[in-house]
């Protein structure tokens, strides 16, 4: 198994990023990464909400795992390439003396062997990338009117 954290400080309270991250459906509103998002459950939040997501030509299903209000928000990851185990986003929020400090970790398990660990660890690499996309896109979204 792979894992990937990357971290931003977002100028806004935890309540704030928690308001966006809850606005499920909502994620390509902030992420320039997504193309499109929506939901596939009629449930909109909370453990077992599922989300669509394109990624250019790839289209993915989230699927909520973790859901702490104010706190955590973890998704399994659906339609990634079969030899990819399972993989699972994580964002962390921590509220630090003005703002917030957000951690996005991403787990991608491929399997034991050495071949499937290369395998997790080259995605790992790119979803730090994407994980790095995203976290700017939620800063800039939140910050926008700061001045």
């Amino acid at each position: 198994m792979a894992e990937v954290a990357e971290k931003s400080i977002v100028a806004r309270s935890p309540d704030e990023v928690w308001a966006t991250l809850a606005q499920y459906d909502a994620i390509s509103r902030w992420a320039s990464n997504v193309d499109h998002s929506c939901l596939t459950t009629e449930q909109g939040e909370g453990i077992g909400a599922v989300r669509r997501v394109q990624v250019g030509r790839n289209v993915l299903l989230e699927r909520v795992v973790e859901w702490e209000a104010g706190e955590r928000l973890s998704y399994a990851i659906e339609g990634l390439p079969s030899v990819v185990r399972s993989v699972t986003n994580t964002w962390q929020l921590d509220a630090t003396d003005a703002a917030t400090a957000v951690t996005l970790t991403t787990r991608v398990d491929a399997g034991p062997r050495p071949p499937q660990q290369l395998i997790a660890r080259a995605l790992g690499r790119v979803m730090a990338r994407t994980s790095r996309e995203m976290l700017a896109g939620l800063k800039n979204h939140l910050e926008e009117d700061v001045t």
